[in-house]
């Protein structure tokens, strides 16, 4: 079964306005607590004098995420970052974090009406953003001769596999991002040429 996955493949704002309050809905992809966060500062950074901030994000596979969280910045407790969360879940999207900035119009919402405007702020941005598959990786340290680098660097660019870090010593050391489906396809060209693999990965099979 494919472990490819939706994500968004830009960061995108929406706004929606509510009994005179302004619901600002910002999307973007993220692979991490930390770049969600990062994302989270700048929309406090763009909007300082809005009255909440709140936002959820998902990180990893839908329905299988390794990473979830919500915030309600404020509100009452579950009629923000919640609302956020089930929208996102609902679209079936990964590696993904939704800020809403909230700019308070004067109108008590009530527990119900934020909810719905949390959520209709998120789906207004959900809706537009445009998609792209995340292919998931497998990094793979590797050593080998100096020799073999050019190959090496051959097969990456022939299966859509990145050297990300090099380091030259006596040999020649690299960590390659390698497309999950194509793990076993690169551990049999390492084999072949001569190139060593950590035992935990030259071993892997699933």
């Amino acid at each position: 079964m494919s472990k490819d996955y939706p994500i968004p493949a830009e960061s995108i704002e929406r706004e929606i306005d509510i009994k005179k309050s302004r619901f600002i809905a910002r999307v973007a992809p993220v692979n991490s607590r930390e770049e969600a966060m990062a994302f989270l500062e700048r929309a406090r950074a763009d909007f300082p004098d809005a009255r909440h901030h709140c936002w959820a994000y998902q990180i990893g596979r839908p329905g299988a995420a390794t990473q979830a969280a919500m915030n309600d910045d404020g509100e009452p407790s579950g009629t923000a970052g919640k609302p956020i969360l089930n929208v996102i879940q609902h679209k079936d999207m990964g590696d993904i974090m939704v800020v809403v900035i909230r700019y308070f119009g004067g109108i008590k919402l009530g527990a119900g009406g934020l909810v719905r405007a949390y959520a209709g702020a998120t789906e207004a941005v959900l809706s537009e953003v445009t998609r792209r598959t995340q292919v998931p990786v497998r990094r793979l340290a590797i050593t080998l001769d100096f020799a073999l680098e050019q190959p090496v660097r051959h097969w990456c660019d022939q299966h859509e596999a990145h050297v990300e870090d090099v380091d030259y010593g006596e040999g020649v050391s690299m960590q390659v991002a390698v497309p999950e489906a194509s793990v076993q396809a690169f551990v049999a060209f390492c084999r072949a040429e001569g190139v060593t693999l950590p035992v935990t990965e030259e071993d892997d099979s699933e």
